[in-house]
C-alpha cells in the first residue's frame, strides 16, 4: 500500500530542523571554526537545502563554508544492486560564514495584512455561522 499521498503521512519538517539543529550548530561549532579561520563543510539533503533562504555564493577560494548537497537516487543499473537507494552528490555551494548565517537566521515575515487575512479565512472556515463583527483585528 502506498500511503504517501494521504494527508497525515509523515513528512520531514525541514523548517524546524534548520532552526533547531542547523542554526545552533552553525552558531557554536561554526563560530569556533570561523574564529580559528578554519573552513567547514555542511552536508545536507537536497530537499532540506531547497527550504533555506537564498545564500550568496562566492568563489571556492573565498569560501568559509562548502555546502555539499546530496540526494537519494534509486539504482536502476543491472549488476549494481538494482532497486537499492544510494547517496549522490548533486551540488556544491560555497559561501562566506557570516552572510550565510545571517541569511538563515533572519526571518522574512511578509506583510502583516496578508497574515491577518489568512488567519481570518481560517477562522471563518471553522465557524458554523458567519461572524457578526468578530474579526481578528477587532475581536471584542
Amino acid at each position: 500500500m502506498d500511503w504517501s499521498k494521504e494527508p497525515n503521512y509523515p513528512r520531514p519538517d525541514y523548517l524546524s530542523s534548520s532552526r533547531k539543529r542547523l542554526v545552533p550548530q552553525l552558531l557554536f561549532k561554526g563560530g569556533i571554526l570561523h574564529s580559528w579561520k578554519k573552513k567547514m563543510a555542511v552536508a545536507l539533503n537536497k530537499s532540506f537545502f531547497a527550504t533555506l533562504p537564498s545564500l550568496k555564493q562566492v568563489p571556492k577560494s573565498d569560501a568559509d563554508i562548502a555546502w555539499l548537497i546530496y540526494d537519494l537516487k534509486l539504482r536502476t543499473e543491472e549488476g549494481k544492486e538494482p532497486g537499492r537507494y544510494y547517496l549522490r552528490k548533486v551540488d556544491e555551494i560555497f559561501t562566506e560564514f557570516e552572510p550565510a548565517l545571517s541569511s538563515i537566521t533572519t526571518p522574512s515575515p511578509g506583510k502583516l495584512e496578508d497574515f491577518i487575512k489568512l488567519l481570518q479565512e481560517k477562522l471563518d472556515e471553522q465557524l458554523e455561522t458567519p461572524p457578526v463583527n468578530e474579526t481578528i483585528e477587532r475581536p471584542f
